[in-house]
C-alpha cells in the first residue's frame, strides 16, 4: 500500500485544534512553540481558548491551520514509521502549502510566513470588491453555464472556484454577479446553493491582487524538491520540479482548485490510502465520494493519531 497525507484549507479551524496532539505528542508541541515564535502569538493558547473572532481572521486562520497540519504530521512521523509508505502529498487550496511542508520542500518558518503573505493579500483583495463564494449541487459544466449566463447579464466576475468532488462545485464571484449565477442555476434545474462564510471570491480573477502579494513573497523563500510528489491543486498533477511548485501556488491563487481531479491523480500514483492530519474530517469525504475505493483516515486529535502511530502516548 502507498499512503498519501491530504491536508484541508481554510474553514476547517476550530477552537480546540491540535490542543490534545500537543499536549500528548512532545514532537507536535515542538511545532506550536516554532509557529508561535514566527507568528509573534501563542498559538496553542488560541487554538485552545480563541477568541474564535480572532481566529476566524485570514491572515490568522490559515497560518494556524498549517501549523495544526504540521504538528500532527510531526506526530506521525516521531515513531519512524507511520509515514513509512508515504507516496505523495496533496491538500485543498491552502492545504497545498501543507502538503509542500510535509513532504520536505519548505521550511515550517517559511510555509507560515507564505500563507500569512498569501492571507493578508486575499483579504486586501476581498475589502477592494464585495464579493463572496457559493457551493453549488451539480456538475462542472452546470456551473460553468451558470457562471457564463450571469457574465453575459452583468459583465461582472463569476467564475468556477472549487470542484470539490462529484457533484459539488464551489463558484466565485462579485456579490450581483453571483446572485445572478445563483438564478441562473435555479433555472438549469440545479438546488438552491449554499453562500461560504468567506470574506471575498476565493480562487477567482478577483482575488489578483493577492496572487502578486504570494508572487513577492515567494521570491524570498527556498523551495526545494520535495521527497515525494506534490499534487497541485492547479494542474492536479504531481510534481517534484520547485519551479513548477512555484508557479502552481500563485496560479492557484486565483485559478479552480481541482481537487477531485487530484484525488484521481493520487488513484493513479498507486495510492490506496489517504491520512487527512487535522484540523476536522471534510476531506475524507470528499476522497470517498470521488475514490470510493480508497481508504481514508482521520488525524485530527490525540486518540486518532496514537491509533495510526500503534500508541495512545508518544515515543
Amino acid at each position: 500500500m502507498s499512503l498519501a497525507l491530504a491536508f484541508p484549507g481554510q474553514g476547517a479551524q476550530h477552537l480546540g485544534m491540535g490542543v490534545d496532539v500537543a499536549e500528548r505528542f512532545p514532537a507536535a508541541r515542538r511545532v506550536f512553540d516554532r509557529a508561535s515564535a514566527v507568528l509573534g502569538l501563542d498559538l496553542l493558547a488560541l487554538c485552545a481558548r480563541g477568541p474564535e473572532s480572532e481566529l476566524r481572521r485570514t491572515d490568522v486562520q490559515q497560518p494556524a491551520i498549517l501549523a495544526v497540519g504540521a504538528a500532527v504530521t510531526a506526530a506521525l512521523a516521531a515513531p519512524g514509521d507511520a509515514l513509512a509508505d508515504l507516496g505523495a502529498c496533496f491538500g485543498l487550496s491552502l492545504g497545498e502549502f501543507t502538503a509542500l511542508y510535509a513532504a520536505g520542500a519548505l521550511d515550517l518558518e517559511a510555509a507560515l510566513l507564505l500563507v500569512r503573505e498569501r492571507g493578508l493579500g486575499m483579504q486586501e483583495a476581498s475589502e477592494a470588491v464585495p464579493s463572496g463564494m457559493l457551493a453549488l449541487r451539480c456538475e462542472a459544466d452546470l456551473a460553468e453555464a451558470a457562471c457564463r449566463a450571469a457574465r453575459e447579464a452583468t459583465g461582472g466576475v463569476v467564475a468556477v472556484a472549487n470542484l470539490n468532488a462529484p457533484g459539488q462545485v464551489v463558484i466565485s464571484g462579485d456579490l450581483p454577479s453571483l446572485e445572478e449565477a445563483e438564478r441562473a442555476a435555479a433555472a438549469l434545474g440545479v438546488r438552491r446553493g449554499v453562500r461560504l462564510p468567506v470574506a471575498g471570491a476565493f480562487h477567482s480573477p478577483l482575488m489578483e491582487p493577492g496572487a502578486r502579494r504570494l508572487a513577492r513573497a515567494l521570491e524570498a523563500v527556498e523551495l526545494r524538491p520535495p521527497r515525494v510528489p506534490v499534487i497541485s491543486n492547479v494542474s492536479a498533477a504531481p510534481s517534484r520540479d520547485p519551479a513548477v511548485l512555484r508557479a502552481n501556488l500563485v496560479a492557484q491563487v486565483t485559478a479552480p482548485v481541482r481537487f477531485a481531479d487530484g484525488v484521481r491523480a493520487a488513484r493513479a500514483l498507486g495510492v490506496t490510502r489517504v491520512v487527512e492530519p487535522g484540523p476536522g474530517r471534510v476531506l475524507a469525504g470528499l476522497i470517498r465520494r470521488t475514490e470510493p475505493d480508497l481508504a481514508t483516515q482521520a488525524a485530527d486529535d490525540a486518540a486518532s493519531v496514537g491509533a495510526l502511530v500503534g500508541s495512545p502516548e508518544p515515543a
